[in-house]
């Protein structure tokens, strides 16, 4: 069993920045495990923002995330952040982390087997 909680949501204006982060817990993770962050717009599916691969940090973006958004992990910590630049209105959503064991990079909701409960993010124009 795996426990997230995500915090860091807000408003901001368009063009600022926001932190989120995830904490994660209930076992030790191994090469097997990546986190991934998603996001649901009100009427939207969820989708995928970006992923990161436990044991090698290397870190896997949505192309409207690529450039603006860098997904970290602090093993010790046991967390994972997603920071976020350059916010636009169409950026707005409930964030949730998630974990998956599935290898490579997935991209599908239905890949994560837990997940949190969301924080909101809001971009104001």
């Amino acid at each position: 069993q795996v426990q997230l909680v995500e915090s860091g949501g807000g408003l901001v204006q368009a063009g600022g920045s926001l932190s989120l982060s995830c904490a994660a817990s209930g076992r030790t993770f191994s090469s097997r495990d990546a986190m991934g962050w998603f996001r649901q717009a009100p009427g939207n599916e969820r989708e995928f923002v970006a992923l990161i691969r436990w044991c090698s940090g290397q870190p896997y973006y949505a192309s409207s995330a690529k450039g603006r958004f860098t997904m970290s992990r602090d093993g010790a910590k046991n967390t994972v952040n997603l920071s976020m630049n350059d916010l636009k209105p169409e950026d707005t959503a409930v964030y949730y982390c998630a974990h998956t064991s599935v290898l490579g990079f997935p991209t599908r909701p239905s890949h994560y087997d837990y997940w949190g409960q969301g924080t909101q993010v809001t971009v104001s124009s």
